[in-house]
């Protein structure tokens, strides 16, 4: 091992640097969201480190080198990983409220959590190079041979994160596990030495990736880290009705909420997609693309009792969270499918009446590909002849600053011949941020605006009148800006 410790450290850093990089997106997700605009600061800010780590560890290999130097940049490395976690949640909650731009948040974020670690990892190669280099004929092939066992680790570091670390142990006992191998890596390079220091020092970073809590525990909220999300789940007061609910948050988005008291529906749109029977009342088969906790398809199946619902949802452990948070039960009328919407999209041959779309990504935007005419072109296909899709959307009516919202309404009208959007709070307060709910039908004939149900008639009565169609604005695969258009409106939002 003594001959090739510098080997394994290469590969071991190589790892760490991408497993830290992936599970960066589960430390911003919970106040920044998982949005094109963090995973770009996150990329961009570990690359532009450890491009200055690279620079920094061959200045420093210059001037001397030696197993204890690198010891000390493994330990202190270690250090950095493990006291981000301690500051990382309330910085990153400070920084959500104090700045309105979410690119700039990000960036900032991004840049103050994992800009140090990241540097003294991108030191960690040259240093070792200089190291391994024994002579000037060989070392060509020694860089070359460093470099490709670093690359490799990363890529096994990039496949442990994503298949295995993030979905078996959470982010916040993930980035202790990263302090506890680098300090192993830190023994690794000077073993006999320090010994009772650097004894101690791992043994404390064992006992935090055993027992180190979420942040998020001391409040009672309980936090998982899934395949494709973090995952809050916890239980408060509704601040309208002050009755008690339970709500699942994904990423930074409240997705899910049920009343402890009672099985009437929390959030209002729900209530909205009851006009899925005024525009079609004879509806045998239906489909939600979005499950999260299940509260919808629970109630739809209670209250259409000749219909039968499948539901796709991208996240199985979702679904495992929604039977034992949220009370989803089995039903022969209900059937469940894992897998992302689109694909199923893609491949299903199934006729449905009703189409109920539901997914969200984050900050309000829906996942890209199921907002194009492509996508809106397998739905139609997906329906019966009266077939309705019912979408709901987060927007405000401000044609000014609404971009998302035009773009969607006029995507479903160069497919849909009828297309009709009911605000769920407001029709004629354009600043207000609220659901949308989107009709389209299938079929061409004018349908009633006027119910002899009176709860009908009360969502019927929210129809937006006279919204323009832009087809400039159509979401296509090839171009679909989807979260600029959703950080634009919140941005300009939080500038008034």
């Amino acid at each position: 091992m003594n001959k090739h410790r510098l080997e394994i450290i290469v590969f071991i850093s190589g790892a760490v640097v991408m497993v830290f990089e992936l599970v960066g997106s589960r430390v911003l997700a919970p106040f920044l969201g998982s949005s094109i605009f963090t995973w770009t600061s996150i990329i961009g800010v570990i690359l532009g480190s450890l491009s200055l780590g690279y620079w920094l560890g061959g200045r420093w290999a210059d001037r001397e080198v030696s197993y204890t130097t690198l010891s000390l940049i493994l330990v202190v490395a270690a250090g950095l990983v493990a006291l981000m976690d301690l500051f990382k949640d309330p910085f990153l909650f400070f920084l959500s409220n104090a700045i309105s731009d979410i690119r700039a948040s990000s960036f900032l974020g991004a840049l103050a959590l994992f800009s140090l670690p990241s540097i003294l990892l991108g030191t960690i190669s040259p240093y070792a190079v200089k190291l391994k280099i024994i002579n000037v004929q060989t070392s060509g092939s020694i860089v070359g041979n460093l470099y490709a066992i670093s690359t490799l680790g990363s890529i096994v570091g990039t496949f442990l994160a994503g298949f295995w670390l993030i979905p078996s142990f959470g982010s916040t006992r993930i980035i202790y596990i990263l302090a506890l191998v680098l300090a192993l890596c830190s023994f690794l390079a000077a073993y006999k030495k320090n010994i009772k220091t650097r004894g101690l020092l791992l043994a404390v970073f064992i006992i935090l990736s055993i027992i180190s809590p979420s942040y998020f525990t001391q409040f009672g909220i309980k936090d998982f880290d899934t395949r494709y999300s973090r995952v809050l789940i916890y239980d408060t007061t509704d601040k309208k009705t002050q009755r008690p609910v339970r709500l699942m948050n994904i990423d930074s988005v409240s997705n899910s909420g049920i009343f402890l008291d009672g099985e009437d529906l929390l959030f209002d749109y729900f209530k909205y997609c009851g006009l899925a029977g005024h525009f079609q009342d004879q509806a045998e088969k239906a489909l939600l693309i979005g499950g999260a906790g299940y509260v919808y398809p629970q109630y739809f199946l209670k209250n259409n009792p000749r219909t039968s619902l499948d539901v796709v949802e991208i996240d199985p452990k979702l679904t495992g969270l929604a039977r034992e948070y949220f009370g989803l039960q089995d039903s022969p009328r209900l059937q469940i499918f894992h897998e992302d919407g689109r694909m199923f999209l893609n491949r299903n041959e199934k006729k449905y009446d009703l189409v109920f779309m539901d997914a969200f990504n984050s900050l309000f935007s829906l996942p890209y590909q199921l907002t194009t005419q492509e996508a809106i072109s397998k739905i139609y296909g997906a329906l019966n002849d009266r077939g309705v899709v019912l979408v709901n959307l987060i927007s405000i009516l401000d044609p000014q600053k609404n971009d998302f919202l035009r773009a969607e309404y006029s995507t479903y009208r160069s497919v849909f011949p009828q297309v009709y959007l009911f605000p769920i709070i407001s029709n004629s307060n354009p600043e207000i941020v609220q659901n949308i709910l989107l009709v389209a039908l299938k079929s061409d004939q004018l349908p009633s605006f006027t119910s002899e149900n009176k709860e009908y008639n009360e969502y019927l009565s929210h129809l937006l009148l006279n919204y323009s169609f832009d087809p400039k604005a159509i979401l296509t695969d090839e171009h679909a800006p989807v979260d600029y258009q959703v950080a634009k409106m919140i941005n300009s939002l939080k500038k008034q």
